[in-house]
């Protein structure tokens, strides 16, 4: 069996349902599922046209009428339930649920502080949910409880707040919480529920001076005061984020001056949990988080590393072998798309370089490689924008136009197949042997030097390290064959890497500016200094990705080209 979350629309009754009478009398339910919602999963197994429930009838008749009542037309939220396997007794596993449940406190506070004290014994969610035989999803919504200040916790204890209200007060930062109670208990003012509550919470049209991280001489725009001069906040809120915005920037280098290996900047509104988290010192990696909030205001977590992180890193100071970057800089598409593209332009500059391509074979006779049983390169992308984008690159063109200049000499226009010498698997692909080399015996020397270096070229292996040290070797330029592309835009994903992309072509001044913007939105910025709508801070830009040797934009590693060429330029230098 298995836990899972399934759209209460995908959910109907059956006749050998575990209940078998009052299923329709609900209304006892529907408090305790208002309020904790379905702590219980329901017992499910497949049809045709969604799950048939087994055991939980009067659970999904609740869940029904509670949809109803709300008036939402659209009922594909979400229902924990476990799907059986063939041969589960139905019986056994709803009476094994009933007593786990049993244990389990039925106060969300309580049940906080139950899960919490397991976590704290090193349990992670998925154990905690197990032991119980609830949802990880329901462990999760408890633990958020961690975030809320003692007067909240008071006022649902005593009943004065619903729980929907302490749920949403979770997504508040401690300031929020403190100047919410302070309207609750006030005679004059009005504290928002509901969803009145997340407007009020997530508007972003109130922020306050108190959350600026910049002098506030610095904002030119208006500021506007309460009645009682308790608090300002900015009226020109664009003006606030470009301000607010750079000194971010600003405490991002500051971190980074100050070796911290990795500093974060999280999406506006993003929230950071502390329990998704473990301290760790600087010097063991831990990194740095900058959390901005809706409303402005920025907190600082210093120290952390996720708990899988930590858990890693624990396991490698033990003696395991280290695993590879859990967050590459870049994707393997991306990678993929560098190597092609990189490849093309070195092989091309092959073609000039006889002598080198003459000792390249002999090396590759006595060591061999991963290519040399004469197979061609097959230049295979992992998707079709990367395919076509390498149809527009200069050095392939010249590459495919020297291929069929070989073919001329050889007289090989018949031959099928894309490439000279047949890739990988194409074993139906022989040519002729003697066809091939009486042909070679009366050719110059000249052109039988063309016909190898071309076959050494084509058999060339992308994504190695002897494209490295060639293209290191040639001062290969990119510039000449290759310009960036929306494909090689769309596969550029990591964050980071973007702004410090963004900053490298558009000027630093522009990369802070839009620190805390979306990736999609920095990509745009630099689209526009691509094709001259903007005049970028250096003519003729070359992203590091592009250079040889390659270099990154982040300190995290995990590119696979600068490996490859690290691992061997000690024997070339």
């Amino acid at each position: 069996m298995q836990l899972q979350h399934i759209n209460l629309d995908q959910l109907k009754t059956t006749k050998i349902n575990v209940r078998k009478k009052g299923g329709s009398d609900v209304d006892d339910l529907i408090p305790s599922i208002r309020s904790l919602g379905i702590v219980q999963p329901l017992l499910v197994w497949p049809n045709c046209e969604g799950f048939e429930i087994i055991a939980g009838q009067r659970r999904y008749n609740a869940l029904k009428k509670i949809a109803l009542d709300d008036g939402e037309e659209n009922t594909a939220q979400p229902v924990p339930c476990i799907i059986m396997d063939d041969g589960d007794d139905a019986k056994a596993i709803e009476a094994s649920l009933a007593e786990n449940i049993a244990r389990l406190p039925m106060d969300e506070i309580d049940q906080y502080k139950a899960f919490a004290a397991l976590s704290g014994k090193g349990l992670s969610p998925s154990d905690i949910a197990s032991q119980f035989g609830v949802s990880e999803r329901l462990v999760n919504q408890r633990m958020a409880i961690a975030n809320l200040i003692a007067p909240v916790l008071d006022l649902y204890r005593s009943g004065d707040i619903r729980p929907e209200t302490v749920r949403t007060l979770t997504l508040a930062t401690k300031a929020q919480q403190k100047e919410w109670v302070r309207l609750y208990k006030s005679d004059d003012d009005y504290a928002p529920q509901g969803r009145a509550l997340k407007d009020w919470l997530f508007g972003g049209q109130h922020i306050a001076t108190s959350a600026a991280l910049f002098d506030l001489p610095d904002y030119k725009g208006a500021v506007v005061s309460d009645l009682f001069g308790e608090e300002a906040y900015f009226s020109d809120i664009g003006k606030f984020w470009s301000l607010q915005n750079q000194a971010i920037a600003d405490a991002k280098e500051r971190y980074l001056a100050k070796s911290w290996r990795e500093v974060i900047v999280m999406d506006i509104g993003e929230h950071w949990y502390s329990w998704e988290h473990e301290a760790t010192p600087k010097d063991a990696g831990g990194r740095v988080y900058i959390q901005i909030n809706a409303n402005g205001e920025v907190a600082c977590h210093e120290g952390y590393l996720t708990r899988k992180e930590a858990q890693k890193l624990q396991r490698v100071l033990s003696g395991e072998k280290a695993e590879k970057p859990q967050r590459p800089e870049l994707t393997g598409p991306m990678q993929n798309y560098l190597d092609l593209h990189r490849h093309a332009a070195v092989r091309c500059q092959l073609l000039s370089h006889q002598g080198i391509a003459l000792r390249l074979a002999v090396a590759q006779i006595i060591a061999g490689s991963t290519l040399w049983s004469c197979e061609a390169d097959p230049q295979k992308a992992s998707n079709d924008a990367t395919s076509e984008s390498l149809t527009h690159n200069k050095a392939q063109s010249a590459f495919i136009a020297e291929r069929d200049a070989v073919r001329d000499l050889l007289g090989l226009h018949d031959e099928e197949g894309e490439t000279l010498v047949a890739k990988k698997g194409e074993f139906w692909r022989s040519a002729d042997f003697d066809t091939v080399f009486a042909k070679l015996l009366k050719m110059k020397d000249k052109d039988v030097q063309r016909v190898f270096t071309f076959v050494v070229a084509e058999t060339l292996p992308a994504a190695s390290a002897a494209v490295e040290v060639l293209g290191a070797m040639f001062k290969t330029n990119m510039l000449d064959v290759w310009q960036a592309d929306q494909t090689f835009l769309d596969l550029l994903r990591d964050k980071e890497a973007i702004n410090t992309v963004l900053a490298d072509i558009g000027g630093k001044q522009t990369a802070s500016a839009h620190i805390a913007s979306t990736a999609k939105v920095q990509k745009q910025v630099i689209a526009q200094y691509l094709d001259g709508t903007r005049k970028p801070a250096k003519a003729n830009w070359k992203p590091r990705y592009m250079e040889f040797p390659m270099r990154s934009y982040t300190r995290r590693g995990g590119i696979d080209a600068i490996d490859r060429y690290a691992s061997v330029k000690k024997q070339y230098s």
